[in-house]
């Protein structure tokens, strides 16, 4: 398979830099100082659609030719592709059936509404990109209209591309010189792009992608030898969780990409609320990979120039609570059990004052009395004040009541009960 090289980046480039942002390439002190590097950040949450998927989908629409564009194009995505194809038709005045899984953030869905206008039609079909892809296709044969690939197309990798020959000539104009630079992977489009360009203009620099760890779909075709579809996936990225990369993007990043990575979703949670909480920038799960992959490198990247490309900040704000509960999960403050508390007054202030530990903390607590029995199960949640006080609280708990259930190691019961 031939692979694009930096000559089709430049060449997308002057087609599209008048209709997408240079998004700037930021140094970032604080992450700096906190891993004893120098810390790029390109922000892509500050494009059009706040998102890098313009780039790919309107380099993609505009090359097809008039008649294709006149019969209008379809697209299946999680919800940023669809809003860089929602916003491309409306530019072109071309119309767009778009189909989203049902799972998608209603925050993103509002977003291609409003990008698109008059000119999109959205469909809302199944639990997963996959199946909303099956769908779309199939409405597109249907309706002889021009499927646009959210990754596994030449035209979609030229297009992300364009993203790093902008931050490549800033960071060479600005005096840096990337040791390492870091992108996400969903499909795998963007690290396609940026990597075939790094490759072929700055070949000493690596380039790492970075996953979900609950949808590592990059990492299992690098095993398989070939794009394999994974049996199931944690959608919480929902940037991200795609189960098959595309043939192309596969190719691309066997040949291009020096490192592949895996991210805990807590540990990507974490650093969503320390990059608002430090810095006022808002991303979504997928656009924080990069910067959470900072974690398992602290040691290699002392003394280094990173580049972190921040993918996207299309984050719901009403996914704050459970952002901030896998966080808390991750960091080992927030635990929930199953306990048998004794039926009879004063056990919760018994259980208060000789398990919790000082500055421990109750977060849930829910009970039903048992007729005619001595204890009843309650599930309760504790926020520890230190995550490393957690053996003495688990030493304690047992003497409270033996048989309790610590529900981080039982996933039905947790999905149930939590």
């Amino acid at each position: 398979m031939e692979l694009i090289k930096d000559t089709e980046v430049r060449s997308a480039y002057q087609l599209l830099k008048n209709s997408v942002n240079h998004t700037p390439l930021q140094y970032d002190r604080y992450l700096s100082e906190k891993y004893q590097a120098t810390i790029l950040l390109k922000r892509e949450d500050l494009q059009k659609v706040r998102s890098f998927k313009l780039r790919g989908a309107y380099y993609a629409i505009k090359k097809l030719p008039e008649s294709a564009l006149k019969n209008g194009v379809v697209c299946a995505s999680a919800g940023n592709h669809a809003q860089g194809v929602a916003y491309t038709c409306h530019e072109l005045k071309t119309k767009a059936a778009i189909f989203m899984p049902t799972t998608t953030p209603q925050q993103k869905v509002s977003q291609v509404k409003f990008f698109g206008g008059e000119f999109a039609e959205i469909h809302l079909v199944g639990d997963t990109f996959d199946a909303s892809a099956a769908a779309a296709k199939k409405y597109c044969e249907e309706n002889g209209m021009t499927f646009i690939d959210p990754f596994n197309d030449k035209n979609i990798i030229a297009g992300q591309g364009t993203l790093a020959l902008e931050m490549m000539t800033d960071a060479e104009s600005e005096g840096y010189k990337p040791d390492y630079v870091i992108s996400a992977i969903g499909g795998g489009g963007l690290i396609s792009g940026v990597s075939s360009y790094v490759k072929n203009t700055s070949p000493t620099t690596e380039v790492i992608g970075v996953e979900p760890k609950g949808a590592a779909s990059m990492q299992a075709a690098f095993e398989e030898e070939q794009p394999v579809k994974l049996a199931e996936i944690d959608k919480f990225v929902d940037g991200a969780a795609v189960q098959r990369v595309g043939e192309i993007t596969y190719s691309h990043s066997k040949k291009y990409v020096d490192e592949l990575m895996s991210v805990d979703e807590g540990l990507i949670c974490s650093t969503i609320l320390d990059l608002y909480g430090k810095q006022a920038i808002v991303v979504e799960p997928a656009g924080a990979l990069s910067v959470a992959a900072l974690d398992l490198m602290k040691d290699k990247i002392k003394g280094k120039t990173v580049i972190c490309i921040i993918s996207g900040g299309n984050n719901d704000i009403n996914r704050m609570a459970e952002i901030e509960e896998r966080s808390l999960i991750y960091e080992g403050v927030k635990h929930y059990f199953v306990v048998n508390f004794p039926q009879r007054p004063g056990a919760l202030k018994e259980f208060v004052s000789e398990v919790l530990g000082e500055g421990d903390d109750i977060t849930r607590f829910e009970y039903t009395k048992k007729s005619n029995r001595g204890t009843g199960p309650v599930v309760i949640g504790v926020l520890l004040k230190k995550p490393e006080t957690l053996p003495d609280l688990l030493k304690r708990l047992k003497e409270f009541d033996s048989t309790y259930i610590e529900l981080s190691q039982n996933k039905t019961l947790y999905n149930l009960l939590v």
